[in-house]
């Protein structure tokens, strides 16, 4: 579900924006960058702190227009 919230998140955001996710979820901190980058976003980071990762994204595409 990270992953189709941060996608809801993006497409509220006009391009270039920076979008932060949190994740508690090892598999998270793998899958949602795999799967934001796989729909055109740029992936900046993926940084563990302590018991999260924090994974920063900047929308490079419009969600919107590539499910259409």
């Amino acid at each position: 579900y990270t992953f189709v919230r941060a996608k809801l998140r993006l497409e509220e955001l006009p391009l270039g924006a920076r979008l932060e996710v949190l994740v508690d979820h090892a598999a998270a901190a793998d899958n949602v960058p795999r799967a934001l980058r796989d729909e055109g976003q740029e992936i900046v980071s993926v940084a563990r702190e302590a018991a999260r990762w924090r994974i920063v994204v900047v929308k490079r595409a419009d969600p919107a227009l590539r499910s259409r």
